[in-house]
């Protein structure tokens, strides 16, 4: 699968791990970014780029990584397309697929070990949407305003 990844400084460690780990795994990964540690970067910029990127590239799946996660999903959310998902849990990166399609993964790296945050991401990547009518049709009412605002 081709997983698009960013990051800013607060989570550029966790994303080198990480690129190097779904690699490994067998994933085709494309890094958006940070390239390099700058304490002074912004995440909008990486995580609009992999947001989108994923909808351009139908079949493909999106980790964004910073200190919470939070802005960073928030920034991924601003693509029309993208429905990101802020895990931190496995419980909550598989629902985010399983109930909600998201095509996104958003990670803090300053509030989970690498272990843990990585458990997130494999399990967010193994899990396919459920396909649930009820699902269905809330994503779609989402689509819907998306498209008309």
């Amino acid at each position: 699968m081709r997983v698009h990844i960013a990051s800013d400084h607060a989570g550029y460690e966790l994303k080198s791990y990480l690129v190097a780990h779904l690699q490994a795994s067998g994933h085709d990964v494309v890094d958006h970014g940070a390239h390099g540690y700058d304490r002074e970067d912004d995440y909008p910029s990486f995580c609009i780029e992999a947001g989108e990127a994923v909808v351009a590239d139908p079949g493909s799946l999106g980790v964004v990584i910073g200190g919470s996660g939070n802005g960073e999903q928030i920034a991924a959310n601003k693509v029309t397309g993208v429905r990101a998902a802020l895990a931190w849990n496995t419980a909550t990166a598989e629902l985010g697929r399983q109930h909600n399609d998201a095509n996104v993964i958003a990670v803090g790296a300053r509030q989970h070990t690498v272990e843990d945050a990585t458990g997130f991401v494999d399990t967010f990547l193994a899990t396919p949407f459920s396909g649930d009518e009820r699902h269905a049709r809330r994503i779609g009412q989402l689509a819907d305003y998306e498209a008309s605002r």
